[in-house]
C-alpha cells in the first residue's frame, strides 16, 4: 500500500480548498495503515497541526446515535418498528402543517399555523431514516419559548417539548433532514437509563479504549480545539471564529445533542468506525455491534419520493440508509456498493466499508463550505482505495 498520493493532496488543500488544518486515519481490519495530519491549529498559522487537537463533528454525530440504537435494538430493550410514543409519550398525538411547501423550504411553520392531526405515528425507524416528518428549525417558536422558561432543561425535557411543533410532512412519506436524531438521544435515555453522554462513554468509545469525546469544554480542552472558521459567502475567505462552533446545538448547558453536538478528535471518534468497519469488533477484540446490525447499515432506504428528497443533498452517488448515506451508484468508482457514513457541518467525515474492513475518518474546521461534500471527501475516499491496491 503506498499513501503517497493522499499525503501529497492533503498537504495541498489549503492551496486548493483555503483548509487551514486538517486530520485523517485510515483503518484496514485491527490496523491503523494511515495517519496525517496538515497545516496549522491556530488562526495564526504557528503551531501544526496536532494528533490531539479536537474538533466540533456536527452531525457526524449521528453515525454514532446510530450505533447506540442499534445497540438497544439488538439487546431487544428498543424496536426498529416501535412507535416513538411508547418512549416519549408527548409524541403520541402530533399536529401536520397545512402550510408547508417543499418548493419553499426556508418557510417552517410554526406552532399557531393551521394544522391537522397526523395519521400515522412516528416510529424510531422514522427517526433514523428522516422520514418522521420533523425539521431542522433550531429558532422555532416552541424551542425558543420554552428555553424562556426552562433556560437549564436537559435532553429530554426539550426533546418533550419539541413535540409541539407542527410536522412537515406525514410520517413515512417523504424525507428531510432534522432535528429526529436529536429525538433519538432522548429516546437512548429513557431506554437505558443513562445520559446520552454516559451512554456512549460506557457502551461505544469506553469499552474500545478512549474516552475523549466531549459536549461540554473545560477550560483545558478548550486549548486543544483546532481553531474554527467560517466561509464568508461573498469573499470566500475562511473567518477564523468562535460563536457558532461554540454554541452549535447547545440549546442548554444540560442539551446533549444526538443530531449534531459532538467534539472529539479523529482517534477516539476512528476507533469506533474501525469497529463498525470489523464486523462490529474493535482492535481490542471488544464487540459493540453484531455483524447482523453492521449488515443493516448497509442496505439503502431511499425509493421514489424519499429518494428524490434525498437528492436534494447532493451526496453523489448515494442513497439513504438508517441515519448514513449508503453508496449505491459505483459507475467509475472504486468504492462497493454498500459502504456507509456521514458527515458534518464544519467538514467532518466518515467512512466504513465492512466488506473489505476499511474506515476512514477525517476532520477539518470550517462552516459554510459545502464544496467539500462533493469534492474534497469522494476524492479522500477514492484515493484510500487506490492506496490500498483496490
Amino acid at each position: 500500500m503506498n499513501f503517497d498520493k493522499l499525503t501529497k493532496y492533503l498537504d495541498s488543500v489549503s492551496e486548493i480548498f483555503g483548509i487551514p488544518a486538517c486530520g485523517i486515519q485510515v483503518t484496514l481490519g485491527d490496523e491503523v495503515v494511515f495517519r496525517h495530519t496538515a497545516g496549522f491549529r491556530d488562526a495564526a498559522g504557528t503551531e501544526k497541526a496536532r494528533e490531539d487537537d479536537l474538533f466540533r463533528i456536527f452531525s457526524c454525530t449521528k453515525v454514532m446515535t446510530m450505533f447506540a440504537v442499534m445497540q438497544l435494538i439488538e439487546q431487544n430493550k428498543l424496536g426498529l418498528y416501535d412507535k416513538l410514543s411508547d418512549y416519549l409519550p408527548a409524541y403520541k398525538i402530533m399536529r401536520v402543517s397545512d402550510e408547508f411547501d417543499f418548493r419553499h423550504p426556508e418557510r417552517m411553520p410554526k406552532s399557531t399555523d393551521r394544522c391537522h392531526i397526523a395519521h400515522n405515528e412516528i416510529r424510531i425507524i422514522d427517526l433514523m431514516t428522516m422520514s418522521a416528518g420533523m425539521s431542522y428549525d433550531m429558532s422555532s417558536d416552541v424551542i425558543t419559548e420554552f428555553l424562556a422558561v426552562n433556560p437549564e432543561a436537559d435532553t429530554q425535557e426539550l426533546v418533550s417539548a419539541m413535540a409541539k411543533m407542527p410536522l412537515l410532512y406525514e410520517p413515512g412519506t417523504r424525507m428531510r433532514y432534522s432535528l429526529a436524531h436529536d429525538v433519538l438521544a432522548a429516546v437512548i435515555e429513557v431506554v437505558s437509563g443513562e445520559k446520552y453522554s454516559d451512554y456512549l462513554r460506557n457502551h461505544l468509545f469506553g469499552p474500545l479504549g478512549t474516552t475523549d469525546f466531549y459536549f461540554l469544554l473545560d477550560e483545558d480542552q478548550v486549548g486543544r480545539m483546532s481553531q474554527a472558521y467560517e466561509m464568508d459567502p461573498l469573499t470566500g475567505k475562511k473567518i477564523p471564529q468562535e460563536g457558532k462552533l461554540t454554541s452549535a446545538l447547545r440549546f442548554s448547558a444540560n442539551y446533549e445533542s444526538g443530531g449534531g453536538g459532538m467534539i472529539t478528535t479523529v482517534d477516539a471518534y476512528s476507533k469506533v468506525v474501525q469497529a463498525v468497519a470489523n464486523g462490529g469488533v474493535g482492535a481490542n477484540g471488544v464487540r459493540i455491534l453484531s455483524e447482523d446490525s453492521v449488515r443493516l447499515f448497509t442496505n439503502r432506504y431511499t425509493f421514489g419520493q424519499l429518494q428524490e428528497d434525498f437528492d436534494r443533498m447532493e451526496k453523489p452517488a448515494c442513497s439513504y440508509g438508517l441515519g448514513v448515506y449508503v453508496v449505491t451508484d459505483t459507475d467509475g468508482l472504486r468504492t462497493p456498493a454498500g459502504v456507509f457514513g456521514w458527515d458534518g457541518a464544519a467538514g467532518a467525515y466518515t467512512m466504513i466499508d465492512p466488506f473489505n474492513k476499511i474506515s476512514i475518518t477525517y476532520m477539518h474546521h470550517i462552516l459554510g463550505f459545502p464544496i467539500v461534500y462533493q469534492r474534497e471527501h469522494p476524492v479522500i475516499r477514492e484515493m484510500v482505495y487506490e492506496a490500498l491496491g483496490l
